[in-house]
């Protein structure tokens, strides 16, 4: 029943899609906030576009919703073109991080804003029905004054779905929570999407929220999808250097490939030999960086036995963090560059010290690479 609740979700299609800010559109000046970007979302599946601020995601989201003019490109919902129409003619509703309820009518009321605006018939049934999907039946009287934050946005998703969108635009919606309200309303938001089947499209720059929803994860940069795969994908095979630290912290290590060995590409680091599947190489580029993510390094002592197979390089501890689940260390390699490691708490050995010798050894499996340009941590200076 609660599958009916929405309109019937939409593909959304976007193809070379720019958007020029300042003076002429096509002066030498302009600023290029989204770069000729195209992307297909699905009908009714959890889509997140993610990056750092300016990237251009909120743009993006703005043209489709209507309310930014693209530069040039197209934008289809079911292969019909919507780029030009006026946002009230698009079947696409906007949920914001500011909620934007109107604080004088009450919960019922705000929801049912649409739907009295339109003429709607049985609009009490409807508006009961869309409160208890958001799991506020029994607030209906209340004013948003009266409500939580998380609630607020529960009673904006819920105006928002109530008049049968085809596609959901969030536009940053979480922000505006704290930590653990953030991390309840992820859970609902997914659980929504299911029950409803509408295509959602959310805009975020937490890499966590966009983990924790979306079947599919664009990640933009300069305007620009770096990279457009599924959570697990994205963050075992990231594509450039960009996409492994932002999605996560990893450890890069310049390389060049020296050989292969059956299904196993040979590189070498520093005087290091270490293997990778030859799946996992960017292209046929001889100079890469090697990724290892920090949870998938095992610690030892110097010495100490390393399962065959496995890459392994020395280094020296130069800082701890306890975190409860796991500890971080910070370790230095014999070319001085800092490595992470997090050591899961199994209760059994006491923190390593600072100054002191350590082993490193991982699962060649799990190591990926991404081509090397420029600085591996160049996704620091845009956060």
């Amino acid at each position: 029943m609660k599958g009916n609740l929405a309109g019937p979700a939409a593909e959304l299609r976007i193809t070379n899609l720019v958007k020029r800010f300042g003076g002429s559109a096509m002066a030498a000046n302009a600023f290029v906030a989204v770069d000729n970007i195209s992307l297909t979302v699905p009908a009714g599946s959890f889509f997140a576009m993610l990056g750092p601020s300016g990237c251009g995601k909120t743009t993006t989201l703005r043209m489709v919703a209507g309310l930014e003019q693209p530069t040039s490109g197209e934008i289809l919902l079911n292969g019909n073109d919507i780029t030009h129409l006026k946002p009230y003619n698009r079947p696409v509703n906007t949920v914001f991080q500011s909620y934007a309820l109107f604080p004088h009518l009450t919960v019922f009321e705000n929801v049912a804003f649409g739907l009295r605006r339109k003429n709607e018939q049985n609009i009490s049934k409807r508006v009961d029905a869309m409160l208890e999907l958001v799991q506020l039946d029994g607030y209906g009287a209340r004013r948003p004054a009266q409500l939580s934050g998380g609630q607020q946005q529960r009673v904006a998703l819920a105006r928002a779905l109530i008049n049968a969108p085809q596609v959901l635009l969030l536009d940053e919606p979480l922000g505006a929570l704290d930590l653990k309200l953030r991390r309840q309303m992820q859970l609902e938001l997914k659980r929504i999407q299911s029950e409803v089947s509408t295509t959602f499209v959310h805009v975020t720059h937490d890499q966590e929220e966009a983990m924790t929803m979306a079947d599919t994860i664009a990640v933009m940069r300069h305007g620009r999808v770096e990279q457009l795969a599924s959570p697990i994908d994205l963050y075992e095979r990231p594509a450039t250097a960009f996409v492994a630290n932002f999605l996560g912290k990893s450890n890069l290590l310049e390389g060049r490939v020296t050989g292969t060995a059956g299904a196993m590409l040979l590189v070498e680091t520093h005087g290091v030999a270490l293997r990778l599947p030859a799946a996992n190489r960017p292209a046929a580029a001889a100079e890469l960086y090697v990724g290892v993510r920090p949870e998938k390094l095992h610690m030892t002592g110097t010495g100490a036995p390393v399962p065959a197979g496995h890459n392994a390089l020395e280094a020296t501890v130069t800082d701890s963090s306890f975190m409860g689940v796991s500890t971080q260390y910070v370790v230095r390699t014999a070319w001085q560059q800092e490595l992470t490691v997090f050591a899961q708490n199994m209760g059994v050995d006491g923190m390593r010290a600072r100054g002191t010798a350590v082993q490193l050894h991982w699962d060649p499996q799990h190591t990926f690479a991404v081509p090397r340009t420029g600085s591996p941590l160049e996704t620091e200076a845009e956060l």
